[in-house]
């Protein structure tokens, strides 16, 4: 898979590359995060940060009307959706890891250049919330600068 091959496994953790899924990359303010997950869904796609009008306007394209995202509940739903069996496994469920991947890229895919990380991480939270273990973020490191510290 294309996809797992911008992920390095390291023990237990992930060290991402320069593409997909990273919270390290999010810029979304602890402040802004706290507020969105204690907050209620209205279904306005702007509730979620990162997300503003031309992404707004993204997500509502598409040529049928299964990839048209037009409220907050829809875009749950996709992420969701994505949550669906490994390939590779029979009878399993894709990994915590895989499953971000999966919505980032599918973010790419809408044409998402802005906050893609933000906006799967604000997801993830929220659901995490609702259904403990659907996302772990001790899956991810921050990265290290040990390589800088030789001279």
């Amino acid at each position: 898979r294309d996809q797992d091959k911008n992920v390095q496994q390291t023990s237990n953790t992930v060290k991402m590359a320069d593409t997909g899924y990273d919270p390290n990359r999010s810029r979304v303010s602890d402040d802004k995060m706290n507020e969105f997950l204690r907050g209620k869904i209205t279904g306005d796609l702007q509730e979620i940060p990162g997300i503003g009008p031309a992404a707004v306007r993204k997500l509502a394209d598409g040529e049928s009307a299964d990839e048209c995202i037009t409220n907050t509940f829809q875009l749950i739903g996709k992420f969701l959706l994505l949550k669906g069996e490994d390939e590779d496994a029979e009878n399993k469920m894709v990994s915590s890891t895989e499953h971000m991947e999966k919505f980032w890229y599918w973010l790419q895919e809408k044409q998402i250049s802005s906050h893609r990380s933000g906006i799967v991480r604000c997801i993830a939270e929220k659901l995490n919330t609702m259904m403990p273990g659907i996302y772990d973020a001790s899956n991810y490191c921050e990265d290290d600068d040990s390589d800088s510290d030789e001279e």
